[in-house]
């Protein structure tokens, strides 16, 4: 079987980083022969640990980091590798030239050139193939391989930890508090639906400007800022609906996270939701920075049961069918086969 070298540099948290933990894991349990060399992190080693992936640490620093090339250098020469594939664009850059098949994934419309020792490039949307092909990278080594999100279930978390009442209509947002997130739009579209409460799960540079907006528009009591969260299934079980009114969204895990938890979806029509649901049978969708037209959305929903059950299992469906790990596990390996076959360019 096709030996893959996996390297990350990685945030301290990001969907990005938390794909990569998901799909090393869901690899392993599929039998690929695998190595993974990331930045120090110790909460991604330690998951990974705990799935018996043994991870290599290196520091994945700055210019005057001479070290960690060479460390990826002989990592990917010990482990023989057949495949490396390196996230994003620092451990792109810093991947040697050697006897192997070296793939870069982008997860956004980054600067091709980062990339320009890759012989191959994937994405997780469509639309990032085409951004790709676009800036003049050879279509037939552009590749479309979408995230999946775990249908694992879990316990609801309990309204009362965060003293949030039993029976109030309850929205979930989940994503770094940064302008992008335009998690602002939806704290003014609560205004416009009194009965609602928000859990607001993620960290960022922006919370004190969104807790005082909140404040500011007399929505903070209805408001609970989560700071970062491990336990997205748990959260999702305890919501009545996921919101994603993101500004910039290349792709939107957290829209094929309620899929795979079977919890209704509204979002903004930015790139990747806009590529993900079809308006009005797996999700809503609204225009980006409309905050009077995702509050008239949200009372929609909560008003139409009928509706919201038809959006779950259209979500269902689409989860089956595209973002499950057993349909996206199956599409990588291919992928790594086919690129090391004897009929690979």
């Amino acid at each position: 079987m096709t030996r893959v070298l996996q390297a990350i540099a990685g945030a301290e948290h990001g969907g990005a980083e938390a794909f990569f933990t998901r799909l090393v894991l869901a690899l392993d349990r599929a039998g690929l022969e695998q190595r993974v060399v990331m930045r120090r992190h110790a909460g991604r080693a330690a998951t990974l640990r705990s799935g018996g992936i043994e991870p290599v640490e290196l520091s994945f620093g700055g210019a005057l980091d001479f070290f960690t090339a060479r460390g990826l250098r002989r990592e990917i020469a010990a482990f023989r590798a057949d495949v490396v594939l390196t996230w994003m664009s620092r451990a792109s850059r810093l991947c040697p030239a050697g006897r192997f098949i070296h793939v870069g994934r982008l997860g956004g419309y980054y600067d091709l050139k980062y990339y320009r020792r890759c012989g191959h490039l994937i994405a997780n949307t469509r639309a990032i193939v085409d951004y790709m092909v676009r800036s003049g990278w050879p279509a037939e080594r552009a590749h479309h391989l979408p995230n999946f999100a775990s249908a694992a279930t879990a316990p609801p978390v309990p309204r009362k930890a965060l003293t949030t009442p039993a029976e109030a209509p309850l929205l979930l947002a989940l994503g770094r508090l940064h302008a992008n997130k335009a998690f602002d739009v939806l704290i003014e579209a609560l205004t416009k639906v009194p009965e609602a409460w928000l859990w607001l799960a993620g960290e960022g540079k922006l919370r004190g400007e969104l807790e005082a907006l909140a404040a500011r528009l007399g929505v903070a009591p209805r408001i609970r800022f989560l700071g970062w969260r491990e336990d997205v299934a748990g959260l999702l079980a305890a919501a009545d609906m996921l919101i994603c009114p993101s500004r910039h969204e290349p792709l939107g895990n957290v829209v094929i996270e309620a899929w795979a938890q079977g919890v209704p979806v509204i979002a903004a029509a930015s790139a990747g939701p806009r590529e993900l649901i079809s308006p009005e049978e797996n999700g809503l969708v609204v225009p980006i920075d409309d905050s009077g037209a995702l509050a008239r959305e949200i009372r929609r929903l909560l008003a139409d049961r009928g509706l919201a059950a038809r959006l779950v299992a259209g979500g269902r469906r689409t989860y089956e069918g595209e973002y499950s790990e057993a349909a996206v596990v199956a599409r990588y390996l291919d992928f790594f086969e086919r690129v090391t076959g004897p009929c690979a360019a």
